[in-house]
């Protein structure tokens, strides 16, 4: 049964915790509430990524000297610079059956040839960061039927229509090109991320058309205002290159600037948020006995 501290336990209570008035103690513990809130993905990803957990089924780089079958990968990886808050930078990198090379193609921008020539296909292992940034392993296929994919990838590049333009925000640029691809070879059931800032970029005349996986359909005013709903997406709205996401069917949503959180993960952080919350009430409610 609760009771009123008496006074000697009162002056114990102090002596331990100090001399705290229950408004800044109320404002120190919300605030450090806050804190850990924010940051506990970021430490559970860490403790994740340390722990050896991850969603890619093999290495990030894979050496093609170890590897027979043909595989077809996309990556993105944060940009640099302040804009990286935002936005990632993705490429495409694959290798034919019995080949020792990859070949890795991306649009980059600030390294435009006297051409204006955007688009880059070179031949090395995959890169696995980005100005330090690691990479995420968005599409790892591979096996004997991956090499008619790569014929339909390959012949999409080769048409690309946009390799002599660049436009950071909002496209075409190196995300517009990968959504592209996706978009002409559905069979790669590419699903971009929400960060993936000008995925999502269409020409006027094109407003209305089938979404980058193939499995829906998408509805973009030049990459600024639009929505999207497929199998693979789920249901997306942009808003100014900005992307929300919810995924019914792998239970995750996508927001900017955080990127993808599966529902399981989302829950962990209710109820460690529950927990804090319940921690603070009983704590503030000691410095109010003191008073």
């Amino acid at each position: 049964m609760d009771r009123n501290l008496t006074n000697r336990e009162k002056d114990e209570y102090r002596k331990k915790f100090g001399k705290t008035s229950p408004k800044n103690s109320k404002s120190y513990l919300f605030r450090l509430a806050f804190i850990v809130f924010l940051f506990m993905p970021s430490l559970i990803n860490h403790g994740a990524k340390s722990l050896g957990m991850s969603m890619a089924s093999d290495d990030v780089v894979a050496h093609p000297e170890n590897y027979d079958e043909a595989i077809l990968r996309v990556y993105a990886a944060r940009t640099w610079g302040p804009k990286g808050m935002f936005a990632v930078h993705s490429w495409i990198a694959m290798k034919r059956q019995g080949s020792d090379v990859f070949e890795v193609n991306q649009v980059i921008g600030w390294k435009q040839d006297r051409n204006g020539n955007v688009l880059f296909r070179e031949t090395h292992v995959p890169i696995d960061s980005w100005w330090g940034n690691q990479a995420t392993l968005l599409l790892d296929l591979r096996g004997q039927d991956v090499e008619e994919i790569i014929d339909k990838v390959d012949e999409a590049i080769e048409v690309y229509p946009y390799s002599n333009e660049y436009t950071l925000f909002p496209g075409p640029n190196s995300n517009t090109f990968v959504s592209w691809v996706g978009l002409k070879v559905p069979e790669m059931g590419l699903d971009l991320p929400s960060t993936a800032i000008g995925k999502d970029w269409r020409p006027l005349d094109q407003s209305l058309g089938m979404s980058a996986s193939g499995s829906g359909i998408q509805a973009s005013l030049h990459g600024l205002l639009g929505t999207s709903i497929g199998f693979e997406e789920g249901l997306e709205v942009n808003i100014l290159g900005l992307n929300f996401e919810l995924d019914l069917f792998d239970l995750a949503i996508e927001m900017p600037l955080f990127g993808r959180y599966k529902v399981w993960y989302l829950l962990s952080y209710l109820i460690i948020w529950l927990i804090l919350k319940k921690w603070i009430n009983k704590t503030k409610s000691k410095y109010l006995e003191l008073d």
